[in-house]
């Protein structure tokens, strides 16, 4: 019987397909050769580790699967696939979906309403994104958007059972992240609630795992914007996630 030294190593990405793939995604294009190589790596582990499901009518060809797997890969240049741990499906629709909420409020009254979302990353379970939006972040790759790692943001901060804007760190790092963070959130929420214009989304002001995401994007699709903003976030953020590839 023949046993294989590593069971469960992915097939690689083809050369023609990869190089499509840098020519076709400004953040891998501009990465230098040893981390456009380590993220070849990542996606091939992604491909060969999750199910990636489109619906509503969507197909994708193998390199708009590839093209999904090294997006969300993308913040993994430095963490590693550790990242992909605890989940297994990316759900992929046409264009923005429609997801029905509930809550009940303090006089336990029912309220329900329907949001229209164009990625959503459920603390355990899939990855959804919105195909027609990573084609618009792509088309403007320095616009400060990217859901792709605003949603994969969410999943790296689920690793440690709380989504609460601090992914997995060493201690003092932890420490030190955790206090940047909460008074630049703080900052950027007293800003937003007095009306102020801001350089980032507002929407980054909802909560400190929406703050971590968000600035995750501008990480990777607006450095200088989110350095010359908060500069304490971008820092920490460099040391996360590796130098921007548009810095």
């Amino acid at each position: 019987m023949i046993r294989r030294l590593f069971p469960d190593a992915p097939p690689p990405v083809p050369d023609a397909d990869w190089a499509a793939i840098r020519h076709h995604l400004p953040w891998v294009h501009a990465l230098d050769d040893t981390r456009a190589a380590r993220l070849r790596t990542l996606a091939a582990r992604f491909l060969h580790r999750k199910t990636i499901t489109p619906v509503a009518g969507l197909v994708l060809d193998e390199r708009g699967r590839l093209l999904l797997a090294t997006l969300c890969c993308l913040p993994l240049l430095e963490f590693g696939d550790e990242g992909l741990h605890g989940w297994s499906q990316l759900i992929v629709y046409p264009d923005a979906f429609r997801v029905n909420r509930s809550h009940v409020d303090a006089a336990g009254v029912m309220h329900e309403w329907d949001d229209e979302l164009i990625g959503e990353a459920w603390e355990s379970g899939p990855l959804v994104l919105s195909w027609a939006d990573i084609q618009s972040d792509i088309a403007e790759p320095d616009g400060g958007f990217c859901v792709a790692v605003h949603e994969m943001a969410h999943k790296l901060d689920a690793l440690d059972g709380v989504l609460d804007g601090t992914p997995p760190l060493p201690r003092p790092w932890q420490r030190a992240w955790a206090q940047d963070f909460q008074r630049a959130f703080d900052g950027f929420v007293a800003r937003v609630d007095a009306g102020h214009d801001t350089a980032l989304d507002p929407y980054a002001a909802e909560a400190p795992e929406e703050f971590f995401a968000v600035c995750s994007e501008y990480h990777f699709s607006a450095p200088t914007l989110l350095r010359d903003a908060l500069p304490e976030v971008a820092a920490h953020l460099e040391r996360f996630y590796g130098r921007s590839p548009l810095a």
